[in-house]
């Protein structure tokens, strides 16, 4: 278990490594910072001024290894546009953000599980295809559309829950919902694909045999095998939640990562934007790292791989 602990552990840090690199270069390959910060108008005495006290007239190699040498001790500069230091931004937006995909996730699974099990047990009947039916529907709709017709219907239409900030629990509602709708689909597929494949088992045959209520068998001996892959993927999930959330938070306006990532690329904040890529993969790699383990954990004949 620690060879296999270590073994993914490397691959991790391998991995962030590589984000770090390509985040730093793809904003460097995108023109000249100097002039995308001093702006369009500004006179070349400005432009080399601001070049030198950015350090950007240093090599390439230089520069990122000061940048990724501050970023391991979580030193990613000041903001150009809020005046603030980065991570006085980011430990102020990542609660919203955090907040936000938890609970989306947490409603994703409370709808997904239920309704694959569901549909795994009465296949192909009516309720199986009403259940690939939402699942299909989720995957079509684009989750920014999705938000705006929850705002026309609950907001708007119904008065029930307000339509924008992050001021109490109810704002949360519509947003957590939008997004955990998007991340649903593939969670219920793969609860009912594991259900189906635990239910032909001869184990689920011996217990229907002893005379056990078929909802101990689905439930205790069912669903208890078949969750482990669904265990992974919610993990990973998760991390495209953090990562994908700057168009739900920029239709709601919630003040998170994704709605400051996305006025730091409006206004060339690239301290901000290169702080908020690097941490948003952070997330995602360790997740991933996490999902490893605790499939690991959870069957044993992972650990030899």
């Amino acid at each position: 278990m620690v060879r296999f602990i270590l073994n993914r552990l490397l691959v991790a840090l391998a991995v962030l490594f590589t984000v770090a690199v390509v985040s730093f270069a793809l904003l460097h390959l995108s023109g000249d910072l100097a002039i995308a910060i001093a702006g369009p108008d500004a006179s070349a005495e400005t432009v080399a001024q601001i070049r030198v006290q950015n350090g950007l007239d240093q090599p390439l190699l230089v520069q990122f290894s000061h940048w990724f040498w501050s970023a391991l001790h979580l030193d990613f500069g000041r903001s150009f546009y809020f005046e603030n230091t980065v991570m006085e931004l980011v430990g102020q937006r990542m609660p919203i953000t955090l907040q936000l995909g938890g609970v989306a996730l947490l409603l994703a699974l409370v709808v997904a599980i239920p309704l694959g099990v569901v549909a795994a047990v009465f296949r192909d009947s009516w309720v199986d295809r009403c259940a690939m039916f939402i699942s299909v529907l989720g995957q079509a709709i684009p989750n920014f559309w999705f938000a705006l017709v929850l705002i026309l219907i609950f907001a708007v239409g119904l008065k029930w829950l307000p339509v924008a900030g992050n001021g109490s629990w109810q704002h949360f509602v519509l947003p957590a919902v939008a997004l955990g709708y998007y991340a649903m689909p593939s969670l219920m597929r793969l609860t009912r694909s594991g259900m189906l494949d635990v239910l032909g088992a001869d184990y689920i045959r011996t217990a229907h045999a002893k005379g056990l209520s078929a909802f101990k068998v689905v439930v205790k001996h069912g669903l208890r095998n078949a969750i482990i892959p669904v265990v992974a993927l919610a993990t990973v999930e998760l991390g495209f939640m953090l990562g994908g959330s700057v168009v739900i938070e920029s239709v709601f306006s919630l003040q998170g990562l994704g709605q400051l990532a996305w006025d730091s690329i409006s206004r060339n904040d690239f301290p901000v934007v290169q702080a908020i890529v690097l941490i948003i993969a952070i997330f995602y790699i360790g997740l991933t790292f996490l999902a490893d383990v605790l499939n690991a954990v959870l069957d044993p004949r992972l650990r030899s791989k």
